[in-house]
C-alpha cells in the first residue's frame, strides 16, 4: 500500500477501500491509510470512519475523527459531540470539538455553548476557536466575554484580545526604524533617571547582566527586597521603551553572601527565581531558559570539604551554570510580523548562518577583565546578539559594564546604546570602543539636553 494506491482507492469508492477501513485490520495499515486519505470528495462515505472512531487505539481515533471533519457534514454532529463529552483522550475529545466547528453550521451553537464550561482548558480554546465564526452573534458574544474571569491565563489572553484589547496608537515611525540621537550612545549615570529620557518602543532589544547582589564592591544595597525593587524599577522602564514584540534577556545566577564568621551560615539568595514572577508581571512574556555552562575549572570549588569527610548534609555543588532568561514584550502579534516589518535585503543579510546552537545548553568560557570583575563573554554576546536581533537595529544594556556588548553590537553591523552608573566602568567601555570614531559619550546632564535639544 502506498499513497498512490490510496487515491485510486479513494476517487473509486473501492470495495478494497471499504475492507481496510476496518477495526479489524492490521493497525500499521490502518493508521497509514488514514494519515494519507487528504482530501474527501464530497461524496465520501463518511460512515466508514464511524467504528474507527470507537477504535481502542487512541491514534486511530484521532485520525478517523479528523476525516469525518473533512466531510463539514452535519449530519455527524450529535455523534461527535457525544465523542466530544465521552472519549477518555483530551486530544480527541479536542479534535471532534475541531470537526464540530468546521461545519460552521448554527445548529451546533449550543452544544458549544454548554462546551465552555468544560474542566479542560484545552477543549474550551477549542471550543471558542469555533464559536468566534459566529462573532456577530450577541449570545455567543456575551457569553465568551464572560470568560475574561476564567482561571486559565491563556483563556484568559484570547478573551482579551479578542474582545477588551485597546486599539493600538500607530506609531509614525517603522518598526525597524533607530532613534538617531541613541545609535551607538553611551552615558554615565543612574539608568532609572537616564531612561526617563529615552521616548517609548525605541530599543530592539536588551540583554544584561545586573549587578550581583553584595555580592561585589559595585553593587551594594540596605536590603534583598531594596535590591529586588530596583531591578524591578529598571525592567519596567526597559519595557516601556522596547519596541512591539521584541526580547529582554536577563542573565542571573543565584549568589552567595558569604557567612560572617565560623558561627555562622552563609546565605543563598535565588535571584533568578525571585524576579521572575515581577518580570511577568510587567508585562514580558517568558519565552526561552538558555543555561550557560562554565568550565569546571572556571568557577569556585564548594565541596572540597565535602570531598574529604562525606558526611551527609554537607555537599555544597560546584556552580558551574549561569541563566539567560529570555522574555518578549507582550504583543498580540506574531514573531511573523515583527519579521515583517524589515526589508527583504535585511532579513536575508541577517540571516544566523553557520554553526547554531540546537539545544538551550550553551557551554561558554568565562572571561576576566583588570577593571570589572564580571564580564560578558564575547561569544555570549554574539549569539544573543545574532539570535535575537536584525543588522541595524538597537541593542541595549541597562548596566554597561566594561562595555563588551557595544563592541559586539558594532563588529555585528548593530547599534548600541549603554548606560553604567560606575565611573571606572564607564573610561573602561570608552577604552573598549575607542576603534570606532562613531560613539559618543555623556554624563547624565549631558544626555539629557543632548535628547532634548530640538525636540
Amino acid at each position: 500500500m502506498n499513497k498512490i494506491k490510496i487515491e485510486e482507492l479513494k476517487r473509486s469508492n473501492s470495495s478494497d477501500l471499504v475492507k481496510i477501513l476496518n477495526s479489524d485490520t492490521e493497525i500499521k495499515l490502518l493508521k497509514f491509510t488514514l494519515e494519507n486519505l487528504g482530501k474527501l470528495p464530497s461524496n465520501f462515505n463518511g460512515e466508514l470512519f464511524l467504528p474507527l472512531c470507537k477504535h481502542n487505539n487512541e491514534k486511530i481515533r484521532l485520525l478517523a475523527i479528523k476525516n469525518l471533519g473533512k466531510l463539514s457534514d452535519p449530519q455527524y454532529l450529535s455523534f461527535l459531540s457525544n465523542i466530544s463529552k465521552d472519549d477518555c483522550s483530551t486530544i480527541v475529545r479536542r479534535e471532534a470539538i475541531s470537526s464540530i466547528g468546521r461545519m460552521r453550521t448554527k445548529s451546533a451553537i449550543p452544544f458549544l455553548l454548554k462546551k465552555l464550561k468544560d474542566t479542560d482548558p484545552k477543549i474550551v480554546l477549542q471550543v471558542i476557536r469555533a464559536l468566534l465564526v459566529f462573532k456577530e452573534n450577541n449570545e455567543i458574544i456575551n457569553e465568551l466575554k464572560k470568560l475574561k474571569n476564567h482561571p486559565n491565563e491563556i483563556i484568559q489572553d484570547l478573551i482579551h484580545k479578542e474582545f477588551f484589547s485597546e486599539k493600538k496608537v500607530v506609531l509614525e515611525k517603522n518598526h525597524a526604524d533607530v532613534t538617531e540621537k541613541l545609535k551607538n550612545v553611551v552615558v554615565h549615570g543612574d539608568v532609572t533617571e537616564i531612561l526617563k529620557f529615552v521616548d517609548e518602543e525605541s530599543i530592539h532589544l536588551t540583554f544584561t547582566s545586573p549587578p550581583y547582589y553584595n555580592a561585589r564592591d559595585y553593587s551594594i544595597y540596605q536590603s534583598y527586597s531594596d535590591y529586588l525593587k530596583f531591578l524591578e524599577n529598571v525592567f519596567k522602564e526597559v519595557y516601556r521603551i522596547t519596541k512591539e514584540g521584541r526580547f529582554f534577556i536577563l542573565n542571573t545566577s543565584p549568589v552567595i553572601i558569604p557567612r560572617i564568621s565560623r558561627q555562622h551560615s552563609s546565605k543563598r539568595y535565588s535571584i533568578p527565581f525571585d524576579i521572575h514572577p515581577l518580570i511577568l508581571s510587567m508585562g514580558w512574556e517568558f519565552i526561552d531558559d538558555i543555561i550557560w555552562v562554565k568550565p569546571e575549572a572556571s568557577v569556585k570549588d564548594r565541596n572540597s570539604s565535602f570531598r574529604q569527610h562525606r558526611k551527609p548534609l554537607a555537599y555544597k555543588p560546584n556552580a558551574r551554570t549561569e541563566y539567560l532568561m529570555v522574555y518578549r514584550k507582550k504583543t498580540t502579534k506574531l514573531i511573523d510580523w515583527n519579521i515583517k516589518q524589515y526589508d527583504k535585503n535585511t532579513v536575508n543579510d541577517s540571516k544566523v548562518l553557520g554553526k547554531i546552537d540546537k539545544t538551550n545548553i550553551w557551554e561558554i568560557d568565562p572571561v576576566f577583565d583588570k577593571t570589572h570583575s564580571a564580564v560578558f563573554p564575547k561569544d555570549l554576546c554574539e549569539r544573543v546578539i545574532r539570535y535575537y536581533s536584525f543588522k541595524g537595529d538597537l541593542v541595549y544594556d541597562p548596566f554597561g559594564g566594561s562595555g563588551t556588548f557595544g563592541e559586539v553590537a558594532l563588529l555585528n553591523n548593530r547599534h548600541f546604546f549603554l548606560t553604567e552608573i560606575n565611573k571606572k566602568y564607564f573610561e573602561r567601555i570608552s577604552q573598549r570602543l575607542s576603534f570606532s570614531k562613531n560613539c559618543k559619550y555623556f554624563n547624565y546632564e549631558e544626555f539629557q539636553k543632548w535628547i532634548l535639544q530640538e525636540k
